[in-house]
């Protein structure tokens, strides 16, 4: 049996050489001053400052802000009430409430719709993990970030504040799918805007319905935007006008 080569001691082990190449005289000398070449180039620069809150600051396209809820051409909503969102959830700010569709009540295509939807914006990272698990692009994220409020319960955004206006085209559900479709229609993209058929069912079942005005003319419904949401735009146009006063 051979024993193990014993270890080699400190002056049997090679010497060290350095793989990167010495500096010049030159080089050497400028060395420091390259180290604040980035400080030195942005001091002729002219310098810009953020007017916010005065004027609306400039976020990224891809910024994770608050949550969108959307809505199909016809006006049916994207949400199914499959409650993965809240599952993928990390921090466990999302609440979901799924609710059967009926003949009477058709709020997105399929057999489910989500009832109740809040965001708890006191939990919430802003992380978009829930909208990569969205499976029919339900709930989306805006570039909206003003979302400070004086109370707790400010901060929890319920489903009228956080669902999408009506586009034009759209009519505002409940009512009917588009007819001699499926719910796969619908996710392939192959619906364009309420029919005829869809306005119809609604002018019988909500004549009063503001939509319906207002959709075959080409323009948005106005939809009533949330407690919550309204509270907040008015924070946020004080926080404005204040700043603005300064």
């Amino acid at each position: 049996m051979t024993e193990p080569a014993a270890s080699p001691t400190p002056d049997q082990m090679p010497a060290y050489v350095s793989q990167i190449p010495r500096r010049g005289a030159v080089a050497a000398f400028f060395a420091p001053v390259a180290g604040f070449g980035v400080s030195l180039g942005n001091m002729f620069k002219p310098m810009v400052t953020e007017e916010y809150p005065r004027e609306p600051a400039n976020v990224k396209p891809r910024f994770h802000g608050r949550h969108q809820l959307n809505r199909y051409p016809d006006g049916l909503e994207k949400c199914i009430g499959c409650e993965l969102c809240a599952w993928a959830c990390p921090a466990d700010a999302i609440y979901v409430e799924a609710a059967d569709n009926t003949p009477e009540e058709q709020y997105s295509p399929g057999e489910r719709y989500g009832r109740v939807y809040q965001v708890n914006y006191l939990r919430c990272i802003l992380c978009g993990m829930c909208t990569e698990a969205c499976p029919t692009r339900a709930l989306t994220m805006t570039n909206d970030f003003e979302l400070a409020g004086p109370t707790r319960a400010g901060l929890i955004w319920e489903k009228q504040d956080l669902l999408v206006g009506l586009s034009p085209g759209m009519v505002a559900p409940p009512h009917p799918m588009v007819e001699g479709t499926k719910d796969t229609h619908y996710y392939c993209g192959e619906v364009d805007e309420a029919t005829q058929a869809q306005r119809e069912w609604v002018r019988q079942n909500r004549p009063d319905d503001p939509s319906l005005d207002a959709t075959p003319k080409g323009l948005a419904a106005a939809v009533p935007v949330g407690a919550t949401r309204a509270r907040q735009q008015k924070i946020t146009a004080a926080a404005r006008r204040e700043g603005g006063a300064r």
